[in-house]
């Protein structure tokens, strides 16, 4: 069965594996060079990074044919940190990152994605699409007719080649859009930036570099702070990458297998001289629309850019920014929620603010890990007002024996437990009260409280009082956490009064 799975993920697709890999690669130069400039770091940093992780992630990854390398999100927390400290606590910094990412899967904390609402996805897919397209509009301001007129080009080749006959299903459009507008502006001799214009490309391959830094405690307090960013964020982008492939190929992955498989990719790629990474939604998306399933669609992607950049420099830098503009683009287009629009006018207020809120934060900080916070925060908070409106208590009253009964109805938490102390009448001239909760559920301390609070206050009033119908969980914390049967506890709760 394990050999079965393994050959599927590898040789289940091998055609449209390694044409998607060949426009991954094509498609992660000059992302890569990029992000090595924001980070402030020689654009081989950011090469070595993205050939590293994709080639040893699609060995160790939990998630087959989703793509991993050098991204903006991580270069954005590098840059204070080259700044004041150089490269070489860069790569320590990125083998510490691996480390923590693989701690994080042994302690199965890509289990925590099951708190990411449905609605915090949407915003951060729609935010994803946002910066994807804000990248390109450096590559569109302050140019000439030519590049308006080959992005126009390209994204007509992108979307209307795939209606040819017969080859039209077999070769992906991005990559014939690579293929005909680099002929055309070499033909013709058109004067528009290229991939050779974003930087010095590589020109050997990269040996295995240990950081040179001190191993002592300075060192560790420096790079931790940005070693847990970077890992937090790392694991955030890669799981939420993974859900959505999930979602396009109809598959599952290992959560929390692409925990320890972004922290194995990670620590090779700080000892090769490259930066830390994570998965890419973009890229994840060419794959996928261009016929990538499987984990030899991430090797060959790796591995043909690092043959590319290093012993096909020439051909590579000839490639104009247009072509690759053009396949952003029609990533942007792909990976925005266009039904999430509509959705403003029919879907409850409150999801429409957790999947705006979310976009926003992460528009605007470019850091993923605090708007999918946010979204979480909010999602969380709106969740639990929701369920707190469906506790409700029905009174009645046994005038044979002067007894009242409570019987509450619903979930007791933190923001229902005032409501509950608070629904008692502990003025009532009555000898006996019950409290039902055979219909209720105590979740936290907060509920166990309100509950001492209000028995200890009606007993104080002469009530004979009786809690019933405790389930087991309800019945265990208040076991626990409960003071209202042990009066040598009561004075301290009470406060002394």
């Amino acid at each position: 069965m394990l050999l079965m799975s393994t050959r599927q993920e590898w040789f289940g697709n091998i055609r449209g594996d390694i044409l998607s890999g060949i426009v991954v690669a094509l498609a992660l130069i000059p992302e890569a060079i990029a992000f090595s400039i924001i980070a402030g770091v020689d654009p081989k940093v950011g090469l070595y990074a993205s050939f590293c992780i994709a080639a040893v992630i699609a060995f160790v990854g939990g998630r087959a044919g989703m793509i991993s390398a050098a991204t903006g999100a991580m270069a954005l927390l590098m840059v204070t940190l080259v700044k004041d400290h150089g490269l070489q606590y860069l790569l320590a910094t990125t083998i510490l990152t691996g480390v923590l990412q693989i701690i994080a899967g042994y302690l199965k904390l890509g289990s925590l994605m099951s708190f990411v609402s449905r609605t915090v996805m949407i915003g951060f897919i729609n935010a994803l699409a946002i910066l994807i397209f804000m990248a390109q509009l450096p590559e569109l301001i302050n140019v000439t007719w030519h590049v308006y007129a080959l992005t126009a080009a390209g994204l007509g080749i992108i979307y209307l080649f795939p209606y040819l006959p017969m080859i039209g299903k077999v070769i992906p459009s991005p990559l014939v859009t690579i293929v005909v507008l680099t002929s055309v502006t070499v033909a013709l001799g058109i004067d528009v930036h290229t991939v050779g214009d974003m930087g010095a490309l590589p020109d050997t391959l990269p040996i295995f570099l240990w950081p040179e830094v001190p191993l002592n405690f300075e060192t560790l307090r420096i790079i931790f702070p940005y070693a847990a960013a970077l890992a937090a964020v790392g694991l955030l982008e890669s799981l939420m990458t993974a859900t959505i492939v999930d979602d396009m190929t109809d598959t599952d992955s290992d959560k929390n297998r692409e925990c320890k498989g972004q922290g194995i990719a990670n620590i090779a790629a700080g000892c090769i001289g490259g930066m830390a990474g994570c998965a890419m939604i973009g890229q994840s998306v060419i794959n996928v629309k261009s016929g990538g399933r499987g984990r030899l669609s991430t090797l060959i992607a790796g591995v043909l850019l690092l043959i590319m950049v290093v012993f096909l420099s020439d051909l590579i830098s000839i490639i104009p920014m247009a072509a690759l503009v053009s396949v952003m683009i029609m990533v942007s287009i792909g990976t925005f929620n266009w039904a999430s629009i509509p959705g403003l006018k029919t879907l409850p207020l409150s999801t429409n603010i957790v999947m705006l809120s979310t976009v926003i934060v992460v528009v605007w900080t470019h850091n993923l890990a605090l708007g999918v916070f946010t979204g979480v925060l909010l999602a969380s908070l709106f969740f639990a007002n929701k369920i707190s409106h469906f506790m409700y208590c029905e009174k009645s009253y046994e005038a044979t024996s002067s007894t009242r009964v409570y019987k509450f109805i619903g979930q007791i938490f933190f923001n229902s437990a005032d409501r509950f102390a608070n629904t008692f009448d502990y003025k009532e001239d009555v000898q006996n009260v019950i409290i039902d909760v055979s219909r209720a559920h105590f979740w936290d301390i907060s509920a166990v409280y309100a509950l001492d609070k209000a028995v200890i206050k009606l007993r104080k009033m002469g009530k004979e009082v009786d809690v019933v119908g405790k389930n087991r969980a309800t019945q265990t914390i208040i076991d626990r956490f409960g003071v209202h049967d042990k009066p040598s506890e009561i004075e301290k709760v009470m406060g002394g009064h």
